[in-house]
C-alpha cells in the first residue's frame, strides 16, 4: 500500500478539479467533491460489493440527480462526489498511479454528474 497523507489526497484531488475544462467545472457549482478514508459499508451493498471482499475496491461514488435528469425547477441539495482514500491507495502500486488514478476517478464520477452511464465513461 502506497503512503499519502490525507492533505496531499486531498491536494491532488483538487489538481484534478483545477485540469477540468472550464466548460465542464463551471457546471459543477452545486457539487461537492469530498474525500473520505473508506466508503460505506450501505453503499458498498447497494453497488453489490462485498465490504468484507477484497477482489474489488470502490474508488468513488457519485450521489446525486445527474443534470439532464433536472427538471428547470429541480432544487435539491448539493450533488456529491465521494473519492475513497483507503481502496485508492491499496490499489496502486506507485504514487505516479495513486495521482492516475485520482484523476480518472475524479473525472469518472463528475461524468455521472453530467448523465454518463459506465459504459460512455472515457475511463
Amino acid at each position: 500500500m502506497i503512503r499519502m497523507s490525507r492533505a496531499e489526497f486531498e491536494r491532488v484531488v483538487q489538481s484534478a478539479l483545477d485540469e477540468l475544462p472550464k466548460v465542464f467545472a463551471q457546471q459543477l457549482e452545486n457539487v461537492a467533491v469530498i474525500v473520505e478514508d473508506e466508503p460505506d459499508p450501505d453503499d458498498l451493498a447497494e453497488m453489490e460489493l462485498d465490504p468484507e471482499g477484497d477482489e474489488e475496491e470502490l474508488f468513488g461514488l457519485y450521489v446525486g440527480v445527474p443534470l439532464i435528469d433536472r427538471g428547470v425547477s429541480y432544487s435539491g441539495l448539493p450533488d456529491r462526489v465521494l473519492i475513497f482514500r483507503g481502496p485508492i491507495l491499496r490499489a496502486c502500486r506507485s504514487r505516479r498511479e495513486v495521482v492516475s488514478e485520482i484523476k480518472k476517478t475524479v473525472i469518472h464520477e463528475i461524468g455521472h454528474h453530467f448523465g454518463l452511464d459506465e459504459h460512455e465513461m472515457p475511463y
